[in-house]
């Protein structure tokens, strides 16, 4: 389909899509910034200063990842309830770094192919992004403690996981735009107040993960 939505989207719904992508952008964006910055601190020898933006990335990747799955449910739920036909290609494994993304592309490809139908089809590859999205999140914010903990000097793999889970995050975000504009295309215009209604509903009532941040010794040695 082509990458000119605005083309196949009246106002309403456009302006949905850009607050819903925007405000999905905007978490990443804080996400990502300060992922880059652990990562370079680390490169240059600041260890400190490199647990402490991983403790920061590792709160932005939680608010992220909540936010992402509470859309990729609203989007679920709510072509499942009605019984909405959007289009939804195939995830590529190649467009993720982890084994874990990989897999899922695999599978999801080969029931694709076998099994299931174009509506199944995208409630599926819903329900396969939300799981990686918490996969992902959970494994990004576990190495990110084992990082902030200080306990460990050779602290390669963890660095490493917060890396490649950071990219395959970003996937399952550019997959989840996607769908977005896919099912907006199908969803009739009377239905749109409730689907709103229902993705802000769920943001107001899930409370933000709550952090306990303590003081710790790091360890004074790069991980590689």
């Amino acid at each position: 389909m082509r990458d000119d939505w605005r083309a196949w989207l009246p106002e309403s719904k456009s302006r949905l899509n850009d607050q819903f992508s925007k405000e999905l952008e905007t978490l990443y964006y804080i996400f990502s910034i300060s992922l880059d910055e652990a990562l370079e601190f680390r490169r240059t020898g600041s260890l400190a200063q490199a647990y402490e933006a991983a403790r920061v990335a590792r709160g932005g990747c939680a608010r992220f990842s909540l936010s992402l799955d509470l859309l990729l449910a609203s989007l679920h739920e709510h072509a499942k309830h009605f019984g909405l036909v959007p289009n939804a290609a195939p995830l590529d494994a190649e467009n993720f770094r982890g084994a874990r993304g990989q897999r899922a592309a695999k599978i999801a490809g080969f029931l694709n192919r076998v099994l299931l139908s174009q509506r199944s089809q995208f409630i599926h590859k819903a329900a396969t992004l939300r799981d990686l999205v918490t996969d992902l999140s959970n494994e990004f914010c576990k190495a990110a403690d084992e990082l902030i903990s200080g306990v460990y000097l050779e602290n390669a793999a963890f660095w490493e996981t917060l890396d490649r889970n950071h990219f395959d995050l970003n996937t399952c975000l550019r997959e989840a735009i996607v769908l977005l504009k896919s099912f907006l295309v199908v969803m009739p215009d009377e239905q749109l107040s409730a689907f709103e209604t229902t993705v802000a509903f769920r943001s107001a009532r899930t409370p933000q993960p709550a952090f306990a941040f303590r003081h710790r010794r790091f360890a004074a040695v790069p991980g590689k």
